[in-house]
């Protein structure tokens, strides 16, 4: 009887512990985490740069991002695809020469052809009674015409000649790989939806009021709802307004708001679209939303 501990290699059975150290040891198949606090951003931390915003500004969609890092992540969207646009050109001028060279060189080889043809053509009065030395007079070609067999052996010869690679002129030749033609719209980095400068909207946030001297990034707590003064956080859910740009929790949201759906600042009328969720990070809770389980895949043994 062996001993029940994890170390134990004397049993006759392939544990779980064991095939879970091996498969860590070995890099094989593929390994989840879950992802701790520590490892997610703040709710008002930009999704580029994973530091709190100097300027705040938030998509449609609900992605908080620092105006700076987001225009110049657009910037070299734009710079990457004009560069793809200006290489998908080129290859489209290039092939369009190619196809002209091949029309042309089409059209030499048919007036060739008819030149070879009008050549053949004798132009000189010739007599029809006369015998050439060539033929005779009962029409018995002077060369034994080949039989067929002997021809299609030659012909079989011809096409069994196969490409030689040390040859440079039958070397096979890889052809470059096409370009696709590139989208010309910018993206958004998160959710991968189209995104334009236009569409991202300036956010205000409120800050806590204390006597704390220490910086904002060292403050657990940083800013409030603009309503109702809770702490805002990662485990607080938040929208966005849009014609204010003012963060309130969704509580405020749902017992305020969307009860007359009137701006609480300025009273005008509000829809749906004018109230933006905000993406926040996740907590170490398994019940907050957010998904926190990181994956990656490795190489697997296959039986």
């Amino acid at each position: 009887m062996t001993r029940h501990a994890k170390n134990c290699t004397a049993g006759t059975v392939y544990t779980y512990h064991e095939r879970q150290k091996d498969t860590k040891k070995s890099g094989y198949g593929s390994k989840a985490v879950r992802l701790g606090k520590d490892s997610v951003k703040d709710f008002d931390c930009c999704s580029l740069t994973l530091q709190p915003c100097r300027e705040p500004v938030i998509t449609p969609d609900g992605f908080l991002y620092d105006r700076e890092a987001i225009l110049e992540c657009l910037l070299h969207q734009k710079t990457e695809s004009a560069r793809k646009m200006k290489a998908f050109e080129k290859q489209k001028k290039k092939q369009e020469a190619e196809e002209i060279g091949k029309l042309e060189e089409k059209e030499r080889s048919k007036v060739e052809s008819f030149v070879n043809m009008e050549k053949r053509i004798t132009t000189k009065p010739k007599s029809a009674f006369t015998v050439s030395n060539e033929t005779s007079v009962e029409g018995d070609s002077a060369d034994p015409v080949p039989s067929t067999s002997t021809g299609a052996a030659n012909s079989d010869s011809k096409n069994k000649n196969l490409p030689s690679f040390w040859v440079p002129s039958l070397t096979p030749q890889a052809e470059p790989t096409l370009l696709k033609k590139p989208d010309t719209k910018t993206f958004c980095p998160m959710s991968g939806k189209p995104l334009r400068i236009k569409d991202l909207i300036p956010v205000k946030l409120t800050p806590i009021d204390d006597k704390d001297d220490r910086p904002m990034v060292a403050k657990s707590e940083r800013y409030k709802c603009a309503v109702t003064h809770d702490a805002l956080g990662n485990s607080v859910p938040c929208a966005v307004l849009k014609n204010t740009g003012r963060v309130v929790t969704m509580d405020c949201v749902e017992k305020l708001v969307k009860k007359d759906m009137l701006c609480p600042f300025t009273g005008a009328k509000l829809k749906d679209t004018d109230i933006i969720p905000l993406q926040r990070g996740g907590t170490g809770f398994a019940a907050a939303g957010v998904q926190l389980e990181a994956k990656k895949a490795g190489p697997v043994l296959q039986a």
